[in-house]
């Protein structure tokens, strides 16, 4: 049998992609690794909900408030308006979404990608889970969605050997009854105890939370710092129920293609929003948008239909990238850097214009006073003309 696309990887991105394809009506394999859970906050924006149909029974917390706190234990509350942001289980959910794609008609393979061999087709080999032989699919064309350390674009991709990363941890809690701790809140900790250049977090997901950082800084003892944030969150006793660590993106990949027969998605192509870590959101458009470049190929014939995949990711979500990757380079740096940063999520147009922007994806153009008077508190802070704190 051959198949049209084999997408390797069942993450978000890689389900995302092999169902759009199924529905297409191309034929369809998927592999994943079985068991895999990746280390992720589980947060999921309005848009994601309403544009991939993510039904109610898979979110597992709605949160209304974000909280940011400052090296010095400052807190500023932020009041998500009009809406929640919904956390998933990435457990379940991902599972959720590979059976969906199974159910649109996506074939389903559990084992370890190891490589493609080429004749006149494209073999996907990878080692069967279950009997430990290795296997092989002939393909016409290869969706590579199996992580930030993709051993597809590894492989295939030009670049794809040297994309940048966080190396993210979180242990995954019994969420406590009462204390500090709120089930309706996420709290984003900006302080170089915690993490030296990103943050750390504590998000509810229902019976249960996850509590974790991350850094690009070698030889951080990150379960060390985890402990430290779950002392100083009042968490320290909670039973923990499972702990996860996997490298987390810093940039879209120069190049998602290999000009022959391989496209990548999600954290393979590098698309994981810089400041905030995001990636679910990005991971599912990343595999949708590289499913229409497979389908427009296989339509057309045409090799360079493939690299549609960047340019329509790159169209809709450039800018946004952009203005977040010098976000953090401005003031992830120093304590001093991140103390003025929650200082300058106190402003009201700052909060609404940024969530608006979280909530639905795009820069919010419609109050351009409101982005004037911004401006101004960054260069404030960043020349030092005001107190960190103020």
């Amino acid at each position: 049998m051959i198949y049209d696309v084999v997408v390797v990887g069942g993450g978000p991105s890689g389900a995302t992609a092999a169902e759009h394809l199924a529905k297409a009506g191309r034929r369809v394999a998927l592999i994943d690794r079985a068991g895999r859970i990746k280390p992720c906050g589980g947060a999921v924006p309005p848009r994601l909900i309403r544009d991939f149909a993510v039904p109610d029974d898979q979110i597992v917390a709605r949160i209304t408030t974000a909280r940011m706190i400052s090296p010095t234990g400052r807190q500023v509350d932020i009041p998500i308006e009009n809406g929640y942001v919904g956390m998933v289980d990435r457990g379940p959910f991902d599972e959720f979404l590979r059976a969906r794609a199974a159910a649109a008609g996506a074939e389903r393979h559990t084992g370890t990608f190891l490589r493609i061999e080429r004749d006149e087709a494209a073999h996907v080999v990878y080692r069967d889970k279950d009997s430990g032989a290795e296997r092989r699919l002939t393909t016409r064309l290869v969706i590579g969605a199996d992580g930030a350390r993709s051993n597809v674009a590894k492989a295939e991709v030009p670049g794809g050997d040297a994309i940048p990363y966080v190396i993210a941890y979180h242990e995954v809690i019994a969420a406590p009854e009462g204390g500090a701790y709120d089930p309706d809140r996420c709290d984003v900790v900006y302080d170089g105890r915690v993490s030296p250049d990103f943050y750390g977090w504590v998000f509810p997901h229902g019976h249960q939370a996850s509590v974790g950082m991350g850094t690009q800084v070698p030889g951080i003892d990150l379960k060390a710092a985890t402990a430290d944030l779950r002392e100083s969150a009042g968490l320290a006793g909670c039973e923990t129920i499972r702990r996860e660590g996997a490298p987390i993106p810093l940039k879209p990949l120069d190049r998602w293609d290999n000009g022959r027969d391989v496209v990548l998605a999600g954290d393979a192509a590098g698309v994981v929003a810089p400041s905030s870590g995001e990636g679910i959101y990005y991971a599912m458009v990343g595999g949708q948008v590289a499913a229409e470049a497979a389908e427009a190929t296989l339509a057309s014939g045409r090799i360079a239909d493939l690299r549609l995949a960047r340019k329509r990711f790159m169209k809709e979500h450039k800018t946004v990238f952009r203005v977040l990757g010098a976000m953090q380079d401005a003031y992830y740096r120093s304590d001093e850097r991140r103390e003025r940063f929650v200082s300058l999520c106190r402003d009201v147009d700052v909060q609404r214009l940024t969530f608006e922007a979280y909530m639905n994806k795009e820069l919010v153009r419609a109050r351009p006073m409101a982005h004037l008077k911004i401006m101004a508190k960054n260069i404030a802070h960043l020349t030092r003309l005001i107190p960190a704190t103020a």
